[in-house]
């Protein structure tokens, strides 16, 4: 995580405030403490870029930890699923794994509402829904990981796509890629039973171009997420073939 180096700095503290700062605060106060910038520069030395990776990092371990308690319980069960993500999806370094881990730890204790999380989530990435449903794919994938989705983590999950303006029918097909059927494989796409050959081309190309991994990193994805973009991006060219096998498309 680029901007990690200026945790210490106090750079981060001033450029995430509301429920996120919040969970920031308590996870790396004393860090804050520390920090030499000026009060008059909101966010310190952070690039435009930084202050997009801390948001999206904050945003997702603090939403992980809510989904994570959704149920009343936290068991150990969901915890590895949690670690599991962390270490082998995002391949995170140990200092970036520390960082993320004492954010959801924190983000567990807090007493900030979900959906206040995720509104604050939606505000730098509004204009990004490639960044908006990347991150409902990422609830949905880590909830159902090993396990049924529960009515409690879908209506929290739901009320965040809501939340990032995203229609019911975009919510819809990305939940359904984590179903092993063509209807998941037409999800992936964007696409619909009904669609045109030519129709689902155009989806398809629309999608690698929107979720090719150079694309999403320079939306404010830190580096750690790279292998997560390269796999989404490898999900849409299988998905592809796969579609096209089971339409015998050419």
């Amino acid at each position: 995580m680029t901007w990690l180096g200026k945790m210490v700095g106090g750079a981060v503290g001033l450029a995430v405030a509301g429920p996120m700062g919040a969970v920031l605060g308590a996870a790396f106060g004393n860090e804050f403490d520390k920090s030499e910038t000026h009060p008059g520069q909101k966010g310190g030395g952070l690039t435009p870029l930084e202050k997009a990776q801390a948001a999206f990092c904050v945003g997702l371990f603090s939403m992980l930890a809510k989904i994570v308690r959704a149920d009343g319980s936290v068991t150990d069960a969901k915890i590895e699923v949690i670690e599991t993500f962390i270490k082998e999806d995002l391949q995170m370094n140990p200092e970036s794994r520390n960082t993320a881990i004492r954010i959801f730890n924190h983000a567990l204790k807090s007493g900030t509402p979900f959906i206040h999380l995720a509104e604050q989530f939606h505000d730098p990435f509004r204009s990004q829904p490639e960044i908006l449903e990347m991150m409902i794919d990422i609830l949905l994938r880590v909830s159902t990981a090993g396990k049924p989705l529960s009515r409690r983590e879908e209506e929290m999950i739901v009320a965040a796509s809501d939340c990032f303006s995203l229609t019911r029918e975009t919510y819809r097909k990305i939940k359904a890629r984590h179903v092993a059927d063509l209807s998941r494989y037409l999800a992936v796409l964007g696409a619909d039973e009904a669609d045109s050959e030519e129709e689902i081309k155009r989806k398809y190309r629309k999608r690698v171009s929107d979720y090719h991994p150079d694309v999403i990193m320079a939306k404010g994805l830190p580096h750690e997420f790279v292998k997560l973009a390269h796999d989404k991006f490898i999900e849409i060219q299988e998905a592809y073939e796969k579609v096209k096998k089971e339409k015998g498309m050419v």
